[in-house]
């Protein structure tokens, strides 16, 4: 038997097998991610409902404004989970508005959305009414908008988010309205220069 054509066979076997692995593991023949598939504005479509407690208000027995961030960040939060489908953080809040107090025993509901989709991050609209229980009298209460960003469950990085199908001619009001308010945000972020921004 012939050692050395054993040897020089190893040898070719051992060089294809270095040369398929290489071409399996060179990042011009990896796949490339797969976009997420978009998701329409309503799959986001959240609802809490909360009712006021003592511990809840001030002196003069209204919700305090600081419980009232904290529901909207927790309504917001809810909507930006189900568009994205990942665990998510509260990046900024650009903008709420205390239009109306809301008193002692009254039930709060609040109704939030996905406005608009950037990469990893996503504004999320959030409106909060109260409702007497008594004479079922309806305030809209507060408006916010709130930008949360999708992190990775493993590596806790941001993470692409779907995008999101517009249907309706008050979702894609909504949608253009976010993206001046993400302009004036990087811009007061970073300055004039908002190209910085995720």
């Amino acid at each position: 038997m012939d050692l050395r054509r054993g040897e020089k066979r190893t040898d070719l076997y051992f060089r294809q097998e270095m040369k398929m692995g290489m071409k399996r593991k060179s990042p011009g023949n990896r796949k490339q991610e797969s976009k997420p598939p978009g998701k329409p504005v309503s799959a986001s479509r959240s609802e809490m409902t909360e009712i006021v407690l003592p511990a809840q208000t001030n002196p003069l027995g209204k919700l305090l404004g600081g419980q009232v961030m904290h529901l909207v960040d927790m309504a917001g939060a809810l909507a930006a989970h189900r568009h994205s489908n990942s665990y998510v953080v509260t990046a900024s809040v650009d903008y709420i508005d205390f239009r109306n107090a809301v008193n002692l025993g009254e039930i709060v509901n609040l109704k939030s959305q996905v406005n608009r989709v950037f990469r990893t991050s996503m504004e999320v609209g959030v409106e909060v009414y109260s409702e007497n229980a008594m004479t079922g009298e309806r305030k809209h209460t507060t408006t916010a908008y709130v930008t949360f960003v999708a992190v990775d469950e493993h590596t806790r990085m941001p993470k692409p988010v779907p995008p999101l199908i517009l249907k309706t001619a008050g979702e894609r009001r909504r949608y253009r309205e976010a993206a001046e308010r993400r302009k004036t945000r990087l811009a007061l972020r970073y300055g004039t220069d908002s190209r910085k921004g995720k």
